[in-house]
């Protein structure tokens, strides 16, 4: 026999946290630190990543998404939805909320494994600024099989800052490896919160593929002599898989090799070289591993219907060098600290220029996947532009939060991306009007498909329409010198606004 409810009764039982939960996602943010934009499969790679391709096949990717090329500027303008302030104190300022704060307001659950690098001391750790559980590597990077082992890049050497919460972490087990150390914490977070009524939010920041260069052998040997044809051959083979994929136009020109790459022909250690390139597909290959685990246990807790899981790196890929960049030092093995070098991180940024750090597409753009089986459609593409300062209102949105105006007894900066919602559910969105970018003296400006970018090296702004010419290869300037005019003073202003240069800078 039925039994009539009161309506009062239906309100509350609506309102209660076990249909909330089923109403509002479960969000896994993943990201990954130092990977170019052609190095997964679905990107048109050649590095076994099985787990991003089937997330990709089951959702949507971005052609053109962008970070803010660097490590620390990217993790502080995904966690604020706002442009990063570098040159005033901490990016992290008491002026912002981040998604941990914003999440845990809207009654979400709140964990971050991996990388932090935005502070390693209260009141900047992850559990000082929202995150519940946390544990990982509070440095930029760190010996990928001893954290303890001191970094050779700092003289006298540096240990890297590893904890738990409010613990420090000096001592790993024989057996260590962060990437599946990552993998692990986030899986078994993943089980404990589903188990919970409210539902939860997961970033997960991965250390691979950055320096050193450290893989397990088992996986290093998959592809050693893969890479024995050259950096050159490389581009032109993942640039044909991308343009076959619809990823780019196949009117936009290969860019010719950079000026820093040098050529593989004069390459004396050929096999070395190789090497280098097979440890870093190795360290991509293993951080796939995980996030198959990382899916696996999305499905055993239940949730994946409604679970929106993304992906994406945290700039392009790295030509940096330091350490024991030579032939004398084999790459993947615990004692040394090798990078990839120029010549194979103008091949992972296929088909764009430049590289980390630097504002040409090599160094912001990014490969961004979302999967929500409740509202992407899967196997899909969209040329729709987003940043990652979007995530904010676009998690808030989905969760049915707000963004604060005052937090913790400050008052609170306005928050500068805007929902990517409408993308994800197949419509156009109203975007930003333009966008801008600085790191060290590099400079961009996006306005529509104009952009107008200034390489510090160069020291004059060049302008690209992208529509036609994403890959940046014919300058435009001279021929729009108003709109350079228009962009550049666009940027300064911004510039001055967010602290990037100073009221009195005359360098434009």
């Amino acid at each position: 026999m039925s039994r009539w409810i009161p309506w009062g009764w239906w309100a509350v039982i609506l309102m209660s946290p076990a249909v909330w939960a089923q109403e509002r996602p479960n969000i896994v943010l993943i990201m990954c630190d130092d990977m170019g934009w052609s190095d997964i499969g679905c990107y048109g790679g050649d590095v076994r990543t099985p787990n991003l391709d089937r997330l990709a096949s089951e959702g949507l990717r971005f052609t053109q998404f962008y970070n803010c090329a660097k490590c620390t500027t990217t993790r502080a303008a995904l966690l604020t939805g706002q442009y990063p302030r570098q040159k005033s104190g901490p990016l992290l300022k008491e002026s912002m909320v981040t998604l941990g704060e914003a999440l845990g307001r809207a009654g979400y659950q709140t964990t971050l494994t991996g990388k932090w690098h935005l502070g390693a001391n209260a009141p900047r750790r992850p559990v000082d600024r929202g995150f519940q559980e946390y544990y990982g590597l509070m440095d930029g990077c760190c010996n990928f099989f001893d954290p303890s082992i001191p970094d050779p890049k700092f003289k006298g050497g540096r240990v890297r800052v590893f904890g738990h919460n409010e613990e420090r972490i000096t001592q790993f087990p024989e057996d260590f490896y962060t990437t599946d150390a990552f993998s692990d914490h986030a899986v078994k977070n993943i089980h404990r919160m589903s188990r919970q009524e409210e539902p939860f939010f997961l970033h997960v920041c991965y250390t691979a593929p950055h320096y050193p260069l450290h893989a397990p052998r088992e996986d290093v040997e998959k592809y050693v002599g893969q890479y024995r044809s050259g950096w050159d051959q490389l581009r032109k083979e993942r640039h044909a898989r991308q343009v076959r994929m619809g990823l780019v136009d196949p009117g936009w020109k290969l860019p010719p090799a950079d000026p820093e790459s040098g050529s593989w022909e004069d390459q004396v250690d050929k096999d070395w070289q190789d090497s280098r390139m097979a440890v870093y597909a190795a360290m991509i290959d293993r951080m796939d591993q995980g996030i198959g685990r990382i899916l696996a246990a999305i499905d055993e807790a239940g949730v994946r219907d409604n679970t929106m899981v993304l992906f994406l790196s945290d700039n392009g890929g790295c030509s940096e060098k330091y350490g024991h960049d030579s032939p004398d030092y084999v790459p993947g093995e615990k004692e040394n600290f090798t990078t990839c070098g120029p010549g194979w991180a103008f091949a992972q940024n296929t088909p764009f220029r430049r590289f980390k750090t630097w504002m040409h597409e090599g160094g912001i753009s990014t490969p961004m996947i979302v999967r929500w089986p409740s509202v992407v459609q899967p196997n899909t593409l969209t040329r729709q532009v987003g940043h990652i300062i979007d995530f904010m209102p676009t998690f808030l949105e989905a969760a049915g939060g707000t963004y604060p105006t005052e937090f913790n007894g400050h008052p609170i900066s306005p928050v500068e991306g805007k929902s990517l919602l409408p993308i994800f559910q197949g419509k156009r969105r109203e975007g930003h009007e333009t966008l801008w970018w600085e790191f060290t003296g590099n400079r961009a400006v996006r306005e529509g498909d104009w952009k107008l970018v200034w390489d510090k090296k160069v020291k004059d702004w060049e302008l690209y329409h992208l529509l036609h010419d994403r890959t940046e290869m014919t300058n435009l300037a001279e021929q729009y010198p108003e709109r350079v005019r228009a962009m550049a003073l666009s940027w300064k202003h911004w510039a001055i606004r967010t602290g990037a240069i100073s009221q009195s800078d005359e360098s434009l």
